[in-house]
């Protein structure tokens, strides 16, 4: 895809995302539910498969084109992202790394369509980064596979045709061996989905518990040749990876959001007879913001071009994860700020962003996680010394 090709499908975007979803944050917020003329949409729009390859109905968006994408999106509620994003990210890139032609062949056509959606049903209770908790086991059976299990947090899963199901297949293996992936279907017998999760915030982004009791499934549903040897494990991390770069470009979306809505509301706000804006410490603030969310943009496009060429898959989209979904947090903290008791009413954008943000520093992999992954890049076999 060329450059104005790209300019043009980013141009469509930006103008779905504000004229058409940003007037309807307030009620997708309080009905808990994306419309389902948005969702029709952005499947038309070919949203669902933006970073899955051509060959199977995507665009094929590099990390840098899909980050500038992203950015895009997250300038309005992360619900519409969450809609989309476990089919473009670590969902999808399960079979993109990990599966055979055939499965590729079977699912990545329906995910790049939206006519299918997949969930990444990894976390548990006592498992989400570190894989030594994890509890879900599946056993060979003859000709398939018996698995049993519960999977915590699984965003999409009340949606969720197809569910990446991680399983560790060798129980005697370390913690981070002997771990497989299926493709479990939805209705598939002994599988289950609960409520769904009643959240602080990212209302319209759907997530629940999953629970597997004695399913089975053939053996072509083991993602890739083989099971365990790691395969599922390290599959994982190569999607959390890419995962973490578009997490923060969603994170730059989202800032550069609440540094409008600030400047907006600081020109417009008056105290003492004029706008607020003319007075210094909001103008630090608000500089601040700017800062951060220009920083930002700058580590996440240069961490997917790293991406990209293959020089930084590890400790990059872990900077940029970690940054910016601190990032985000900090900025929609000045916003409330700014716009003062008016930032801590419903209704307004910056409280909802508030709500909104935390979470990104929670899922696919804390920020303490970033940092251990960031240290141990940089300082080597020391950390265990």
């Amino acid at each position: 895809m060329d450059s104005e090709d790209f300019e043009g499908i980013r141009s469509v975007v930006r103008d779905f995302v504000r004229t058409t979803v940003v007037p309807v944050e307030n009620d997708i917020d309080e009905r808990d539910e994306v419309p389902t003329e948005i969702r029709e949409a952005a499947k038309r729009m070919g949203l669902f498969g933006f970073a899955l390859p051509e060959a199977y109905g995507g665009l094929g968006l590099s990390m840098e084109a899909e980050s500038r994408i992203v950015i895009e999106l997250g300038y309005t509620t992360p619900a519409l992202r969450s809609m989309f994003g476990t089919n473009n990210g670590i969902a999808g890139h399960v079979l993109m790394e990990g599966g055979t032609s055939g499965q590729k062949e079977e699912w990545l056509p329906r995910l790049a369509s939206g006519d299918a959606v997949a969930s990444f049903a990894l976390t548990e209770a006592d498992a989400g980064s570190d894989p030594s908790g994890m509890t879900t086991r599946a056993v060979p059976d003859g000709n398939e596979w018996v698995i049993n299990g519960a999977k915590r947090y699984i965003t999409n899963a009340p949606l969720a045709d197809v569910f990446m199901v991680f399983a560790r297949t060798d129980p005697v293996a370390r913690a981070s061996r002997g771990i497989s992936t299926f493709l479990v279907p939805r209705g598939t017998p002994g599988l289950s989905v609960g409520q769904r999760d009643h959240k602080m915030g990212q209302f319209g982004a759907w997530t629940a518990d999953v629970n597997l009791d004695d399913v089975r499934v053939p053996a072509s549903a083991l993602v890739g040749e083989e099971a365990g040897q790691n395969t599922g494990w390290a599959t994982a991390m190569r999607c959390l990876a890419h995962g973490r770069i578009h997490i923060a470009a969603l994170c730059v979306g989202m800032a550069e959001r609440l540094v409008d809505e600030s400047v907006e509301y600081a020109r417009t706000r008056k105290q003492s007879g004029r706008p607020i804006a003319g007075f210094q410490l909001i103008q630090g603030l608000i500089a601040d913001s700017v800062t951060e969310f220009q920083a930002g943009r700058s580590l996440v496009l240069a961490s997917a071009r790293a991406f990209d060429d293959g020089s930084d898959r590890k400790v990059g989209p872990s900077t940029a994860m970690y940054f910016c979904s601190e990032m985000v947090g900090r900025v929609a903290d000045r916003a409330v700020q700014i716009h003062g008791g008016a930032g801590y009413m419903r209704g307004v954008a910056v409280e909802r962003f508030f709500r909104d943000a935390r979470l990104f520093r929670i899922y696919e992999g804390t920020s303490q996680i970033q940092q251990v992954i960031i240290a141990r890049h940089v300082i080597g076999d020391a950390v265990d010394g």
